[in-house]
């Protein structure tokens, strides 16, 4: 854990409003045309203008249960959008018995009248479904090679099983497009554990991107103190909830300690929280050479944008923006543009657009 370094006043981007009103959203997806793909938890998904504004809204969303944390998630383009339309979200999918749920990964194309979705599939639904409102995980994050991957969340009351290989609890997957399992998986040729499972160890995971170099980033929620990030490999354990940096609601221990031979540490963790969602790194210059290669994270209970310096995959520095808003900030994304574009979170919640 670092020390927060104080961001020097008037050194932060002007955060520029583009439309207020949003129902709790939850992810925006930029388009190459500057345009973007917003989900609303309720399960709804529209098309924005370049201007952030709703241009229509996308039918054919497959079923989702709201409340609690669950509805319709993250949502990001294929790499080929341009030419094959195509999205992927992931959301909080009801199962047969009454109360019962699990975090499904869904594709479709944007229709050309652009107000459908069509061709939609089920890629993948965690197992087992379970009654729950809590910790679906759901971020998601295309690989170079084509590869989806896919957070998922322990459901708050199964956290022990984020240590078993039986279940998707607390386990971050890796499928292919058609929702097939790549051979390359970890466990894909093993009978004892399910061959989805890329890593598993994890809690609550609403942060996922790929780095400028390729590798693949991941932040978690902890408890009580100990969110965390992880740079995920194939088949290794990241501890939950054997070893922690945060402890239970309201004060006690989890687990054994914050460190154990054979689980890998964080790459850097906070304490006390600051239950981050949404993370991007700035790839292009259009904030100076201060920011390129930066690490943003947005911060709900923290109420601020995290700014990381990162240097050879290690976190040298940390400023903390925006702090005086309030905002809870849910999503935080690149745009085509090379822009930066926050989405907050709650019932009347705003597109911003940090302008250098």
């Amino acid at each position: 854990m670092l020390a927060l370094a104080a961001c020097a006043q008037g050194t932060a981007p002007r955060q520029e409003v583009l439309a207020t009103g949003i129902a709790n959203g939850w992810a925006i997806a930029p388009l190459p045309d500057q345009r973007f793909v917003l989900s609303e938890r309720a399960g709804k998904l529209w098309l924005l203008d370049g201007k952030g504004q709703k241009q229509s809204e996308l039918s054919g969303v497959p079923p989702v249960d709201f409340g609690g944390q669950g509805g319709l998630l993250d949502v990001v383009a294929d790499s080929q959008f341009a030419s094959n339309r195509r999205i992927y979200f992931c959301y909080a999918e009801p199962g047969s018995e009454k109360g019962t749920n699990s975090t499904a990964l869904a594709t479709g194309r944007i229709a050309r009248d652009e107000r459908s979705l069509e061709d939609v599939k089920v890629l993948f639904s965690q197992r087992p479904k379970v009654k729950s409102s809590a910790h679906f995980g759901c971020r998601i994050a295309e690989a170079r090679d084509g590869t989806l991957f896919l957070s998922l969340g322990d459901r708050y009351s199964r956290r022990n099983d984020a240590q078993t290989l039986d279940n998707h609890h607390g386990k971050l997957i890796r499928i292919a497009k058609d929702g097939s399992v790549p051979a390359d998986n970890p466990y894909a040729a093993r009978k004892d554990a399910l061959p989805e499972i890329y890593s598993h160890g994890h809690r609550n995971s609403q942060g996922l991107t790929i780095a400028p170099d390729g590798k693949l980033w991941l932040h978690e929620h902890g408890p009580q103190g100990g969110d965390e990030i992880n740079l995920p490999q194939p088949g290794k354990n990241y501890g939950w909830p054997v070893i922690t940096y945060g402890e239970e609601y309201g004060g006690g221990k989890i687990g054994e300690s914050t460190q154990k031979a054979g689980l890998e540490q964080p790459l850097h963790y906070w304490v006390p929280s600051i239950a981050p969602s949404g993370m991007t790194f700035v790839s292009g210059e259009r904030y100076g050479a201060a920011w390129k290669g930066n690490l943003l994270i947005g911060a709900l209970k923290g109420r601020h944008l995290a700014r990381l310096e990162i240097k050879d995959g290690k976190v040298l520095a940390e400023h903390k923006l925006y702090a005086q808003t309030g905002d809870r900030i849910r999503d935080v994304r690149q745009g085509a543009d090379g822009l930066v574009y926050l989405l907050t979170d709650g019932p009347d919640g705003k597109l911003i657009r940090l302008q250098p």
